[in-house]
């Protein structure tokens, strides 16, 4: 009976293990047949035949790792002007990529599925050696939890500067605690460790989860970071970077690329911000001139008093509040310095025109209507709105 007990329960493994197999080799399959090359028709078809997330992430997965070969003659060859995008459409195009590539689709496709996923980037550690190149992979949240998917490792391999495919379920849905043995994010966000690795432990190979250390809940900073604006995301993400330990030149260089991003987004913004006091200047400009076109008319058409005096205080208002934006504008770039400098004295110069003419305004509706008709002359145009 037990020996029975026995062979019952090997049979079993057996099938529950074979059971997993024919899963994937059913979605494996029909993903082998599909007749689209675009991501949107991709996401379509996978909608179509597959229900679940799992089998969902599983085709996401092996269409990526079997339809996309590595690109070894371009693999130091990384165009910085491409836009993702750009490189989607091209690489579903030649059907080659880098690992860059091969985690834009998979994270494109996944999105479009309806499965949250994340393109992660760090470095890699093989046979005890660290990566002299930085690699890219994908997380996926399926039923509530973060896997981590690695299309390029799970496509084939490279020996010999000859790729060769071979699709290798290892890189597939990888538990978080796992990945980190040879994978280190360059922002310990993207480990998804409630007790996360520094870069240090990493590089000696000590990727035990060590609870001793302060808890990081990852979720809610995941969450949190993903509500902040990207000016933000990119200096929190370099923060992190900072702090888990700049211990090699790749680490060095995505951290000076997170920095620099800041520093880009943040004048991009503050370029954002000089345009509309500009425009809101302009505005303050054409306002100016109206009154000065009133009042070159002898206040004709005749206004109540409380009126005549808003025409002029409208411009000043304006002015002021452009003022006080330009004082509280951060850096655009040393190239805009003059054109800052520029717009500061051309507000000053107009609310001092502005006012001179608030004083005549205000002396005016302190007189007769009699004496008022004798206090006009003309005056001069302010200029013209900037560019």
């Amino acid at each position: 009976m037990k020996n029975i007990y026995l062979i019952l329960l090997s049979l079993f493994s057996v099938l529950c293990f074979g059971q997993t197999n024919v899963g994937y080799a059913l979605v494996d399959a029909k993903m082998t047949a599909i007749p689209a090359n675009s991501s949107e028709a991709i996401a379509k078809y996978i909608n179509a035949n597959f229900k679940t997330e799992n089998d969902k992430i599983r085709a996401v997965f092996y269409w990526t790792a079997s339809n996309i070969s590595y690109d070894v003659a371009n693999m130091f060859a990384v165009d910085i002007t491409e836009t993702p995008k750009d490189r989607i459409t091209k690489t579903l195009k030649t059907k080659k990529g880098i690992c860059g590539d091969y985690a834009l689709i998979f994270n494109e496709i996944a999105n479009l599925v309806g499965i949250k996923s994340v393109v992660v980037e760090g470095y890699t550690k093989q046979n005890g050696k660290v990566a002299t190149l930085a690699h890219a992979w994908c997380a996926a949240k399926i039923e509530n939890k973060w896997y981590l998917f690695d299309p390029t490792w799970g496509s084939g391999y490279v020996n010999n500067s000859k790729y060769t495919r071979k699709i290798n379920n290892v890189h597939f849905k990888v538990e978080p605690s796992k990945m980190i043995n040879s994978h280190m994010p360059f922002d310990y966000l993207w480990q998804f460790i409630n007790y996360p690795i520094t870069n240090q432990e990493f590089i000696d190979g000590k990727t035990q989860i060590n609870k001793a250390k302060k808890n990081f809940d990852f979720e809610s900073e995941i969450t949190k970071y993903e509500s902040l604006p990207k000016i933000d995301q990119f200096f929190e993400s370099a923060q992190r970077i900072e702090k888990n330990g700049i211990k090699n030149q790749l680490i060095s260089l995505a951290y000076t690329y997170a920095k620099t991003s800041w520093n880009n987004e943040r004048e991009n913004e503050n370029g954002a911000k000089y345009n509309a006091i500009v425009n809101q200047y302009n505005e303050a400009i054409n306002d100016l001139n109206d009154f000065i076109y009133y009042r070159n008319n002898k206040f004709k058409p005749i206004l109540p008093d409380n009126e005549i005096k808003s025409k002029i205080q409208i411009p000043i208002e304006k002015f002021k509040k452009c003022q006080e934006s330009l004082f509280r504008i951060g850096s655009m770039g040393s190239e805009n310095a003059a054109s800052i400098s520029t717009l500061k004295k051309s507000v000053a110069d107009a609310l001092v025109q502005s006012e001179t003419h608030l004083e005549f305004v205000n002396n005016y509706l302190s007189k007769s209507k009699l004496v008022r008709k004798s206090m006009f002359s003309k005056v001069s145009w302010f200029g013209i709105p900037l560019n």
